[in-house]
């Protein structure tokens, strides 16, 4: 069984910079893809980015710029930079992990908060 623990959300003011870490219990070359996804209330899930195991990088359009996606191996984690934070970027972010068979794992989410 893989695990994702996500960390590194919290408060932060419109402007200001966040980095959230996500660490797997298993090796990041098992997996096709890691992303973050994030979540407001009475919303659906949506992807914010993506890494591919070959080093492709996929980011929303609303984030493009301001987000990096990045991944460590030897770690076994995937963080998420995000800088010029604004208040729509406040929700729940959650790790994503999918093995090549199409089987997704997620994280239990983190909160990030964005004051105006």
């Amino acid at each position: 069984q893989v695990h994702l623990v996500e960390s590194g959300g919290g408060l932060v003011q419109a402007g200001g910079s966040l980095r959230l870490s996500c660490t797997t219990s298993g090796n990041l070359v098992a997996f096709n893809v890691m992303g973050w996804y994030r979540q407001v209330p009475g919303k659906q899930r949506e992807l914010v980015a993506a890494l591919t195991s070959g080093g492709i990088t996929n980011y929303a359009e609303t984030v493009k710029g301001r987000f990096t996606i990045s991944g460590d191996n030897a770690k076994n984690t995937v963080d998420l930079q995000m800088n010029s934070l604004k208040f729509e970027d406040t929700a729940v972010y959650y790790c994503n992990a999918v093995r090549p068979t199409g089987f997704t794992y997620w994280g239990l989410g983190t909160q990030v908060t964005v004051s105006s």
